[in-house]
């Protein structure tokens, strides 16, 4: 396997694990309220571009989470395409599957910035993360299949040494 799928699948796992740790700033600090409801829209300049800090927060929160949601469907994708192991491909498509879902309850937590609406948001984002992180660690682990580790010396026999 090459190792430019483990990459993509270890770099889109840290990206959506810094995605979470964001989106606790941004629900804990109320970010979300600075829309009003007003979804997908918010304060500022036509409803688009920031005017506050919290809404800064928002919007930033949303743009981190398109990069993130862009890397889960290219890893899913790479998955697939590269002929990879079952169990790889099986769980980067759990996390490309809840991922609109996911969507949907970060627009409900704009709407309804209650705590249930917060904690399915937050467990959405777990299972994907989770997902993601099966992915890279089977990924890694496919990767070493069959050939030496790092410092251990190879015990097959070379061709033309007898």
């Amino acid at each position: 396997m090459r190792p430019q799928f483990r990459h993509l699948a270890a770099t889109t796992t840290v990206l959506a694990f810094a995605l979470i740790l964001l989106g606790v700033y941004t629900g804990a600090s109320g970010a979300g309220l600075a829309c009003a409801g007003r979804w997908p829209f918010c304060d500022g300049w036509m409803g688009l571009f920031p005017a506050t800090w919290p809404s800064f927060v928002e919007w930033f929160h949303r743009f981190v989470a398109m990069i993130a949601g862009f890397g889960i469907l290219g890893t899913a994708i790479a998955a697939y395409r590269g002929g990879h192991e079952r169990r790889i491909v099986v769980a980067s498509l759990v996390a490309v599957l809840v991922l609109p879902v996911q969507v949907l309850l970060g627009a409900n937590t704009i709407f309804n910035f209650g705590v249930l609406a917060q904690v399915l948001h937050h467990g959405a984002a777990q299972i994907i993360f989770g997902a993601l992180v099966a992915a890279t660690a089977w990924a890694y682990a496919e990767g070493n299949n069959g050939r030496d580790r790092p410092g251990q010396a190879s015990t097959d026999a070379v061709p033309g040494d007898d």
